[in-house]
């Protein structure tokens, strides 16, 4: 494990920590004018999906949008400014009464809608997937119930857009199948915040020469319930490699109780729950390897890459599984590695081998560290968001 890291900043400001008032006062003060709306704000898609992508329009330099995100209670006082907007993208927003007024001013006023999804959740033909992936039990009727229901009023939502963004070619193709205008990429990025400690992080870790002590680790930071097919396709793997090695531990965050196959070796994981994003990022920070496998569903080959670039950002090494995103973002061997299903057993002892050289850690750590900075930066994503919705700016009434 990696020691002598800096300690997450004491204060740390939410980004959705702000009034409506503040808000809208940043969105009108733009020459283009964007609002975002999504359910309740949440640390998983609302994060990446909204509050990033609203930052970083609002901060990255040069950049011609303004943006505001608005939420379940306050749709209807947002309905009162549609004139004044140039576009409304519904992130992930399920259609309920709010909504449809808020369509309909929009329409009233030709201001478009764009849907944004980062999930095959917007077709109840993919329900049965959905549940199956996420292990929900097909047998318990009210899970069709919440699934066919929550499904079916996303697609609802897509059906009052006319343009949609998401995070990769897979999920642009699906959701092309229901708007009029070519769906555009918008990826998934490191929020300043986070960015700025992760930049800490990895130099900590450079200035010590990677300096490491104890058994090396191997971290799993998806850990919830609905997560447990994913990681049995990396248990059996790492528990062979407990039992091989006396000088690996695991490291796994969040709620995942369900150990599979490493259940013998109990002992020797040590579990956190789930903590603030920014000092997130020191836990990914501490282990040598970091694991993210998928098991190979349509609803898993269309996740981002993001389970990569958190982990390279802070300087460590990452073995995943193949998905058409993670494929793109790791270059196999060099940036990371990725495992198909029977390669798991390799891949994790070619990781610890790797970690218990620094100086051959360093050489493959750092270039990909410095590519996570780049390439997923928290201002990169402005001039894709911005290329998607250009269709649509300047047509406001307002």
């Amino acid at each position: 494990m990696f020691t002598d890291l800096p300690e997450a900043p004491g204060e740390v400001r939410d980004l959705w920590d702000s009034t409506m008032a503040e808000r809208v006062g940043t969105m009108l003060d733009g020459e283009h004018r964007v609002a975002f709306v999504y359910r309740t704000p949440d640390t998983s898609t609302f994060r990446y999906r909204v509050a990033n992508t609203v930052d970083a329009l609002n901060h990255a330099p040069g950049a011609r949008l303004r943006a505001g995100w608005f939420c379940d209670d306050e749709l209807r006082a947002l309905t009162r400014i549609v004139p004044e907007l140039d576009a409304i993208v519904v992130a992930r927003y399920p259609f309920n009464a709010a909504l449809r007024e808020l369509v309909q001013k929009a329409d009233a006023h030709g201001v478009p809608l764009v849907f944004d999804c980062d999930d095959l959740v917007f077709d109840v033909g993919f329900a049965e997937l959905v549940m199956s992936s996420l292990g929900k039990d097909p047998d318990v009727n009210a899970e069709w119930d919440v699934w066919f229901a929550y499904m079916g009023r996303l697609n609802a939502s897509l059906g009052a857009c006319r343009g949609a963004t998401t995070t990769n070619p897979l999920l642009a193709r699906q959701l092309s199948r229901y708007v009029d205008d070519e769906p555009g990429i918008v990826p998934n990025v490191l929020n300043r915040a986070q960015q700025a400690y992760s930049r800490e992080l990895l130099d900590a870790k450079t200035a010590h020469g990677y300096r490491r002590s104890g058994p090396v680790t191997v971290g799993y930071f998806s850990g919830t319930p609905s997560h447990v097919r994913d990681f049995a396709i990396a248990g059996p793997a790492l528990a062979r490699l407990l039992d091989e090695d006396d000088d690996v531990s695991v490291r796994i965050v969040g709620y995942l109780d369900d150990l599979g196959a490493l259940e013998p070796h109990r002992e020797r994981v040590e579990f956190q729950k789930f903590m603030h994003y920014v000092e997130l990022q020191r836990s990914i920070a501490e282990v040598e390897v970091n694991i993210a496998p998928l098991s190979h569903t349509a609803f898993n080959i269309c996740k981002s890459d993001l389970k990569f670039f958190e982990a390279a950002a802070v300087g460590t090494w990452t073995v995943a599984s193949h998905t058409p995103s993670l494929d793109d973002a790791i270059k196999d061997g060099v940036t990371g590695r990725l495992a198909k299903a029977h390669e798991w057993d390799g891949a994790l002892r070619e990781a610890v081998e790797l970690a218990r050289d620094p100086a051959a850690y360093a050489a493959q750590v750092g270039p990909a560290a410095e590519l996570a900075h780049r390439r997923w930066a928290w201002d990169s994503v402005a001039a894709p968001l911005t290329a998607a919705l250009e269709p649509y700016l300047g047509r406001r009434t307002g």
